[in-house]
Order: C-alpha cells, then sequence, then structure tokens
C-alpha cells in the first residue's frame, strides 16, 4: 500500500480532520518506523503515552528526533540508550498543546510493543498511538488536554470503532513494562471533555 506523505491542498481538508490519515491540524513530521496494517478497517482502539526527553525535561527536538531516528547518542548520556530503539507513534501532543504527526492513521506505528488488550495481543495492529510530551509525575497542561479531546474526537469519527470504552493507556495494555501516562493524568476529566458538544 502507498501512502500518501504530502500536504494535502486547503481545498481538500475543508469538510474533514483526517484526510489520508493524516490530522489536518498537525504539523506533519514523517518517520520511517512504521508498517502496512494487516486491515485498517480494525482500527478500534486509542492508546495513550507520555514521553520527555531527556527524561523529566520538556521542549527542544529531541522527541521528534527520537521518532525519525536522527537521535545524537552525545547529545545526552540516557541518548545512548535509546537512539536506535526505532520506535514511533502517530501523533505527540506538545506541552503547548501542538500537535505533531509522525505516521499516518491508516498505517501501523510502532508504539505498544508486547501488549494487550480485553484480552487480544498486538495492539500496534489495531490501535493509534498518542504521546503527550510529559512525565508520570508532572500534570499534563490545559493545552495538552484541550489538544487531546479534539484529537481524540476527529479520531473517533473517523473510526467509529473507537470508543470511550477503548481509550486507554499504555500501563494498562503492558501493565508489567509500562506506567504511562501514569496517576497524574486526569481521566474522569478527559472522558467528560470527550463527552461534551
Amino acid at each position: 500500500m502507498a501512502y500518501n506523505l504530502t500536504i494535502p491542498s486547503s481545498e481538500a481538508t475543508q469538510n474533514t480532520a483526517i484526510v489520508d490519515g493524516w490530522y489536518q491540524h498537525a504539523r506533519r513530521v514523517v518517520s520511517p518506523f512504521f508498517d502496512e496494517r494487516s486491515d485498517e478497517d480494525d482500527i478500534s482502539l486509542l492508546v495513550l503515552h507520555n514521553i520527555s526527553l531527556p527524561p523529566g525535561k520538556f521542549g527542544g527536538p529531541y522527541i521528534e528526533q527520537f521518532f525519525t531516528g536522527r537521535l545524537d547518542p552525545n547529545a545526552h548520556p540516557f541518548f545512548k540508550t535509546i537512539h536506535t530503539m526505532g520506535v514511533s507513534a502517530h501523533c505527540l501532543i506538545c506541552r503547548n498543546g501542538q500537535v505533531i504527526q509522525f505516521v499516518p492513521f491508516n498505517a501501523r506505528a510502532w508504539h505498544a510493543g508486547q501488549s494487550s488488550f480485553a484480552g487480544r495481543a498486538k495492539c500496534n495492529d489495531y490501535s493509534i498511538g498518542i504521546e503527550l510530551e510529559g512525565s508520570d509525575f508532572v500534570a499534563y497542561t490545559q493545552a495538552q488536554y484541550q489538544a487531546l479531546t479534539d484529537l481524540s474526537k476527529a479520531l473517533m469519527m473517523h473510526y467509529p470503532k473507537i470508543t470511550t470504552e477503548r481509550i486507554t493507556g499504555h500501563q494498562y495494555i503492558a501493565p508489567l513494562r509500562k506506567t504511562d501516562p501514569g496517576l497524574v493524568f486526569d481521566w474522569r476529566r478527559f472522558r467528560a471533555q470527550i463527552k461534551q458538544d
């Protein structure tokens, strides 16, 4: 399958938030770390993560570099342990609410790893992964909650198998390995915002 990696014209994006797998309110930075889904109609799960590079530090180019295979291992000691990992998420939501998309939604990003949801393994096959710039111990920003709400609503409209019950955290699909988005993520607030018109 060929993926459209060019930005659609404004005329093509007036009536929908997602075109050819790309969110029209995101800055596009294409990652090489993705592959084809076995069944695009199977997209039915949204997984929330957090990331900060270096750990606990916000801002800077490092997350973008990490998801595109350009992270300099000499820029920080921690980077030596991760720079060859070859992982990605579909989108990153920065502290200021900016959304960056790395992988089209109709392709499989490499974000979940060994995982299971409701008894079904290999969550990458049927999920969309959203990273929040943050950590398990620092509250997320109002701008991030708003951007996440807007993006989630667009995804739920475009992929109706994603319901509020099928939005989860990495910590719940890989509980022995992962802790994100952490206890500071306000699920009640987020779900209330999702339900608002």
